[in-house]
């Protein structure tokens, strides 16, 4: 062993951790450090999640190591793992879990019958203990992709919730459009009211009917029938972005319900990408980021080559 480092942790679950010295790969820095245990055992352990690489379970043993990871060995239980390829863990810690999103996933529902991001974690985190739940701080749309926070008790979900405005420094979206803007960069204020015959919104003709919506965007790549555009909100009303750029003539593509005429990968072609908040226990500022589906910039590829 080449100095690498350990500790354990004893109780119910005999945990250690390692970090290697060197770079290195996972399966070779495991038969390092669990020697003499036999490889087919060794590999056993890896295949049923009794090991986790900076606390995420990881069962591919080439993922590369370097001396700033820390790996965890579980050698009475298997650590728990989030079984669903519509969600993905981003960040995790004793009050909060922000997880990404699938496109067509609901974040939430009355139906027990039918899976949503809140009870695809809750089903995770009873793994670790049976009395825990996943309490939800905000949505994203059905068809919307990308990061969505979640809070480990009730305390933390009622503070976040709350002043959600205070904690929230930064909300990124990535959208491919129909057309292109003719301004690069533009600030988006509409007052949007919502229909509860149809559960549409639109934008209100009198500023006093609705609420204030504020988005700002800027083309990141243009094709010939589509455009690319990151997009920031400062306002956190339903629907906001895709009324708002249907509302100006550029409708989000794969968004029947606001306008839009294609639908070129089979979804809507909206991503919460990036968002970063204030810690509501720790005061930390923390930043999450959801890489932008490739698909979207494949969309906007001239001639669509």
């Amino acid at each position: 062993m080449k100095n690498n480092k350990r500790h354990g942790k004893k109780g119910p679950n005999q945990i250690f951790h390692y970090s290697p010295a060197e770079e290195t790969t996972l399966l070779n820095f495991l038969y390092t450090i669990l020697a003499p245990k036999s490889k087919s055992d060794i590999k056993s352990m890896l295949a049923h999640h009794h090991v986790a690489v900076n606390g995420q379970p990881l069962t591919q043993f080439d993922t590369p190591l370097t001396p700033r990871d820390k790996v965890s060995v579980n050698f009475t239980r298997p650590f728990a793992v989030l079984r669903s390829g519509q969600l993905h863990i981003i960040y995790e810690d004793k009050h909060l879990v922000v997880v990404e999103k699938a496109a067509g996933l609901l974040s939430m529902g009355r139906d027990t019958n039918k899976k949503t991001a809140q009870s695809l974690l809750t089903d995770y985190l009873k793994q670790k203990d049976a009395r825990a739940m996943a309490y939800i701080c905000h949505r994203l749309d059905q068809y919307t992709s990308g990061i969505l926070i979640f809070a480990k008790d009730p305390d933390t979900q009622r503070e976040l919730r709350y002043n959600w405005d205070n904690y929230v420094r930064e909300r990124s979206y990535t959208a491919v459009v129909e057309g292109c803007p003719e301004e690069e960069r533009q600030e988006l204020r509409h007052y949007l009211v919502e229909n509860n015959t149809n559960m549409k919104v639109y934008v209100a003709r009198k500023p006093e009917e609705g609420r204030l919506a504020v988005t700002r965007y800027h083309v990141v790549q243009q094709g010939d029938y589509h455009a690319l555009l990151d997009l920031q909100i400062f306002t956190g009303r339903k629907n906001q972005i895709r009324v708002q750029l249907a509302e100006i003539g550029y409708p989000v593509a794969g968004d029947r319900k606001y306008g839009g005429r294609t639908n070129p990968i089979g979804r809507l072609m909206l991503h919460n990408h990036r968002l970063a908040i204030t810690h509501p226990i720790t005061g930390q500022l923390i930043r999450f980021e959801a890489p932008i589906p490739a698909s979207f910039r494949k969309v906007v590829q001239t001639k669509e080559a």
